[in-house]
């Protein structure tokens, strides 16, 4: 092997040890489930380029191909199940039963299937299979990705990356002396990228649980979103946002209030750290939908402020409400307790009742009376099916946004 080469897949190797040393302080937190995701996705990776790279102690072609083959098929079905668990598509326990049974299906059918070829055939068949995993997990990736979820785009770039570091194994698996340095570059530098991407994705679950333990143990101290210690400081949002528009009059100040009903209710029954819980994720999840060009801030403790930085499209604006009011409609595990030092934890799932009150004006108006406004039109959203509620400017009016609106 080319010296180069040597050196890109020396870099490769370093990359999967620091993945496993970052596997180890999660551990360490008692973050098993992200330390054992982060320490399978460099394993099975490591031995999956180990083998293909032809330094596993076998001294017959023929049965190194067939091994080879082996393990080609465990490790897409692996990293494919890993990669759909970080998509979060197995929370729901029939559909992950039902996509375990099918992942295991197809893999024994790909292992009864090499042993009925020659074994270099049974290698490509391998590969095959890997490459539809593959294809299949950037597809579900990319409708994840389309559907609002920003950490599936990581989940593109990780399988994007595999499906190259991939075709270059295959390469050198299927031709060791004939393959050029830069194929050797290339298959190392995109495995990388693919570590790196899912370590990003899996950094995200792991900062989410340290910062959920946080917000548990302090409460309304740690705002989950702004980190503001009181709402005073979404006042001043409003303030500057309105001072904006008076140096560009033409470009309308857009407001949207995020209303939870349900909260009081949620606190009587289960406590406070479940109250802090549900504000938690539901603040994580808006601070995913928003976009870059709005601000957010604590609005009371029932409810949040979207503010623009500038003016923006009104049918924007409706598929902005539409995108919240689906997302922090669904479902989330709370994690229950009763507070005590030998407190047993149980989980409860429970559904926000969102009311979203969309606004904006290109009237100068007071911070306060523009809040108190967006405010009581998200907590009307509340009777609405639609759950928002929008300023119709033609009527000067607050009405329901009908589904099938448009505008």
């Amino acid at each position: 092997m080319h010296v180069l080469a040597v050196g890109f897949w020396g870099a490769f190797f370093g990359t999967v040890a620091l993945m496993l040393a970052g596997a180890l302080a999660a551990f360490v937190q008692s973050h098993h489930r992200v330390a054992l995701a982060a320490a399978l996705s460099a394993l099975v990776s490591g031995l999956f380029v180990v083998s293909y790279l032809g330094w596993l102690p076998i001294g017959d072609a023929r049965h190194e191909a067939r091994l080879l083959a082996h393990i080609g098929i465990f490790s897409a079905t692996m990293l494919g199940l890993m990669l759909l668990a970080e998509l979060g598509l197995l929370r729901d326990r029939d559909r992950r039963r039902r996509v375990l049974a099918a992942m295991l299906a197809t893999a024994t059918a790909a292992v009864a299937a090499s042993w009925m070829v020659q074994p270099r055939a049974a290698l490509a068949l391998s590969a095959a299979m890997a490459v539809a995993v593959a294809v299949s997990g950037l597809l579900i990736g990319i409708r994840s990705a389309r559907g609002g979820d920003r950490l599936a785009w990581l989940a593109v770039f990780s399988v994007a990356s595999m499906l190259l570091s991939l075709g270059g194994l295959v390469w050198i698996a299927l031709d060791r002396r004939g393959v050029p340095w830069p194929v050797h570059a290339a298959s190392a530098l995109a495995g990388m990228a693919y570590l790196a991407g899912i370590g990003a994705m899996l950094w995200q679950r792991y900062s989410y649980l340290i910062e959920l333990r946080e917000v548990r143990s302090q409460g309304p101290r740690y705002d989950p979103i702004t980190r503001m210690q009181s709402s005073a400081a979404t006042g001043n949002m409003v303030s500057q946002a309105f001072q904006r528009q008076a140096q560009h009059p033409t470009r309308p100040v857009l407001l949207i209030a995020v209303s939870i009903g349900n909260l009081y209710a949620l606190e009587q029954l289960h406590g406070r750290a479940a109250l802090n819980h549900a504000l938690f994720v539901c603040a994580g999840r808006l601070r995913r939908c928003a976009p870059r060009d709005m601000e957010i801030g604590r609005l009371f403790d029932d409810a949040f402020l979207l503010v623009s930085r500038g003016g923006r499209e009104l049918e924007r604006l409706v598929k902005l409400g539409r995108l919240l009011a689906r997302r922090l409609s669904q479902p989330l595990t709370l994690v229950i307790s009763d507070g005590g030092p030998q407190a047993q934890e149980r989980r409860t799932e429970w559904v926000a009742q969102i009311g979203l009150g969309l606004m904006a004006t290109t009237a100068h108006a007071k911070p306060a009376e523009a809040i108190a406004k967006v405010r009581d039109m998200s907590r009307t959203a509340w009777s609405f099916g639609s759950r928002i509620a929008w300023h119709d400017q033609a009527s000067d009016m607050i009405a329901e946004l009908p589904e099938s609106d448009t505008r």
